[in-house]
């Protein structure tokens, strides 16, 4: 599933206003720094993953979710899938098609740090549109901190405390906690939020964790061949 023309164009005028995108990363493999990585999928997936932003080899391939973290993701999606080590590169692009994908902010930043709260709110409105007007699922696989604590952005001081206050808990990455979220023109929609750690090779404390953690979370979304859709 593809953005539609005025999303396109929207996130090509809110990423022309905004500092810090890797614009010679665009250039080294001959991208538009305008043009949002995003992916998506088809609307009536029921799992999502949400991560934090693309990294150099997404932007590479123009695809989200596809470099060292998101080959562990997908290495882990096809093991539950299929029983099986994921022979490829090729399978890893295939196994991707089962789920709904978007994070925080849809461009590289320089230096690979995550985007600053005032970039995530100037495209919080739009990625809110996308969750909620696109895609029919509700369940929803966060990747990390900061795409967990993304869902706090613009809500009442009383949420985001909820959201940091859940963060906190040692069973974090086995709880699941619900969110409503309500777009520009007043469609609300909750979800659930199924949070693990970054899978990124340099977050060393949860690294080696993370495919047994994500196991567990398939299982307890009962993540079947057969369910993959609504």
């Amino acid at each position: 599933m593809s953005l539609t023309q005025r999303q396109q164009e929207a996130f090509r005028a809110l990423a022309a206003e905004t500092d810090g995108i890797d614009v010679e990363v665009y250039k080294r493999f001959e991208r538009d720094p305008l043009d949002p990585i995003i992916g998506l999928g088809r609307r009536n997936l029921r799992i999502g993953f949400f991560g934090r932003d693309p990294g150099r080899d997404e932007v590479r391939h123009g695809e989200p979710f596809i470099g060292a973290g998101g080959q562990l993701v997908r290495k882990a999606l096809h093991e539950h899938l299929y029983g099986e080590k994921m022979p490829d590169f090729e399978a890893s692009r295939a196994v991707g098609e089962h789920f709904f994908w978007i994070n925080t902010v849809p461009y590289k930043p320089v230096g690979n740090k995550a985007w600053s709260m005032k970039v995530k709110r100037h495209f919080h409105g739009l990625m809110n549109e996308l969750l909620i007007s696109r895609w029919e699922g509700r369940s929803l696989i966060t990747l990390g901190r900061e795409a967990f604590l993304w869902f706090g952005i613009d809500r009442p001081k009383a949420e985001r405390d909820r959201l940091e206050a859940f963060w906190k808990q040692e069973d974090r990455f086995e709880s699941s906690i619900d969110v409503t979220l309500e777009d520009d023109q007043g469609q609300s929609q909750t979800f659930t939020l199924y949070p693990l750690p970054h899978p990124s090779p340099l977050n060393q404390t949860w690294y080696g964790r993370f495919p047994g953690l994500l196991a567990q979370r398939l299982e307890q979304l009962d993540v079947r061949p057969d369910n993959l859709m609504l």
